[in-house]
């Protein structure tokens, strides 16, 4: 029947709501798939997942979503462009288009095939064999072509369909000149630390940190930034990761080592960061625009500014540091703050992604980068990914991974189909660094307060800048409308050196 903009409207939200509630059934079912599901399950649970993403894709594309939203196009509903109404149906359009390109039969078989992809992955991974994950990979990056090709994308390369899932509007050329400078940068920055003939102790931070201790003191972290554990809970994992589930449910996952201390700790902050950002969305849209993250590289902002920017500021263990020597006071009990603050905070290349330090990090990001788009160009191939991981690996850092597990099956994304992903991890670094700039002009005490214990100022500017917005502004227009500049590398890289060049005495 004929409808009114209104009455289309209110059917689009009733449709997105129940589809997001569809969703959030298939998000449950991979949580557990990482947390507690015996191995032998994963046959049936792709089989589930499989379904459900069927299911979800039918009901997203079906003819009379493009309908209402075409009712709605044009009419005095969204007149205002940045209206809330206004978004939810830009941003509907957008998804609709896209998702109408893919076929169920091809959403089904990546859904099916990265199921059973991750599940080879952790025990390819644990005997460090990428010959055993290989043709997982065959098949996932042969359906990631495919799904470039059913998107399109236009005059650019097969990449870009990938990356704009993760960044909407975000092509390979522009990610490729923010990350030329920056490489640049950190390159002498590098050489200059290295050259500087200083380093902390590190043995500070391979001590002996009890496993139960760490998972307290996380916890007790991580409720303090204000991550909220009424509607949110803590678990293990084989790779970290924050699941949102919808209003009331967002789950922390994160991995301990006995003589690591900062791998759980920091990461735990890094998930408790993406679910302050899922707890702080406008519930009132949940299933809307409205109510989603912005992008990906916009999500990732928010978990590395508590994981860096306060989590290994002075000013934070100026707070923290006295409740870790409680905590761990065999391992802590008589050494200064300033060692520790130092040893969390050296630079020096390292295999893992997840361990890297803020200096390094974007290296890591830079070379994933490199393999990800001949890749999906078809100029690589998936069996010659360890050599040329290994060859660029040796080429960025100066060390050569000693086996797969310490190279290229360390990360989880790819297992997963997640290719495109990876450059939000830089991307994230340059958001975190200019929004946190924001905030220190907007909250002058800030660093006062971290020393207090208090982050609540903090919590309160993202959510009222960043988290309350949804996707109402695309990232680079958020960044625009929260810093006054568009996205640069620069407050990235006077960041790093604020804090390396006194450490370092460059």
């Amino acid at each position: 029947m004929p409808r009114t903009p209104e009455q289309a409207y209110a059917e689009l939200t009733h449709r997105f709501t129940q589809n997001a509630i569809l969703e959030s059934c298939s998000s449950v079912l991979g949580w557990d798939e990482q947390t507690y599901m015996p191995p032998g399950g994963a046959g049936h649970r792709a089989n589930q997942l499989s379904l459900l993403a069927g299911m979800c894709h039918e009901r997203a594309t079906s003819p009379e979503v493009g309908e209402l939203i075409a009712g709605v196009e044009g009419s005095s509903l969204v007149a205002q462009a940045d209206s809330v109404a206004a978004a939810n149906i830009r941003e509907a359009r957008r998804d609709y288009d896209r998702a109408t390109k893919l076929p169920r039969r091809l959403v089904e078989e990546l859904s099916h095939t990265c199921t059973l992809s991750q599940q080879a992955w952790i025990g390819a991974r644990k005997k460090s064999s990428f010959k055993e994950f290989q043709p997982w990979l065959e098949k996932i990056v042969a359906l990631k072509r495919e799904e470039a090709q059913a998107i399109g994308y236009g005059k650019g390369v097969p990449y870009d369909a990938l990356l704009d899932a993760f960044e909407p509007g975000m092509t390979a050329a522009d990610v490729t000149r923010l990350f030329n400078p920056l490489r640049d940068e950190l390159v002498k920055l590098i050489a200059a630390i290295r050259d500087s003939g200083k380093h902390p102790n590190r043995e500070i931070i391979t001590r002996s940190y009890p496993v139960d201790a760490q998972r307290e003191f996380s916890l007790s972290a991580a409720r303090q930034i204000g991550f909220n554990f009424d509607e949110g809970r803590l678990d293990v994992a084989a790779h970290p990761f924050c699941s949102g589930f919808g209003p009331g449910d967002t789950r922390l996952t994160t991995r301990f080592d006995e003589h690591h201390f900062p791998g759980a700790f920091f990461g735990t902050l890094h998930e408790a960061g993406h679910g302050i950002y899922d707890q702080g969305l406008d519930r009132s849209a949940f299933g809307l625009p409205a109510g989603a993250a912005c992008s990906l590289g916009i999500h990732e902002s928010q978990s590395r500014m508590w994981e860096n920017f306060v989590g290994r500021s002075r000013a934070f263990w100026q707070f923290f540091y006295p409740k870790a020597q409680q905590a761990f006071p065999a391992a802590l009990k008589s050494t200064a703050a300033a060692d520790f603050y130092w040893a969390i905070n050296d630079v020096q290349p390292s295999f893992i992604r997840v361990e890297a330090d803020e200096a390094t990090y974007n290296l890591h990001i830079l070379l994933r980068f490199d393999l990800e788009r001949p890749l999906i160009a078809g100029d690589l191939q998936p069996a010659d990914v360890p050599g040329v991981w290994n060859e660029t690996f040796t080429k960025y850092f100066g060390i050569t991974p000693p086996d797969d597990a310490h190279g290229c099956l360390q990360d989880i994304h790819w297992s997963g189909g997640m290719i495109g992903y990876f450059p939000t991890y830089a991307l994230e670094n340059m958001y975190a660094a200019q929004f946190f700039d924001s905030a220190m002009h907007s909250l002058p005490d800030l660093n006062g307060a971290f020393t207090r214990g208090e982050f609540a100022s903090l919590k309160t500017w993202l959510n009222a800048q960043i988290h309350r917005h949804g996707r109402r502004y695309r990232a680079q227009k958020l960044v625009e409308q929260v810093t006054k500049q568009s996205l640069s590398p620069t407050p990235l890289v006077r960041h790093l050196h604020a804090k390396f060049d006194e450490l370092y005495g460059l």
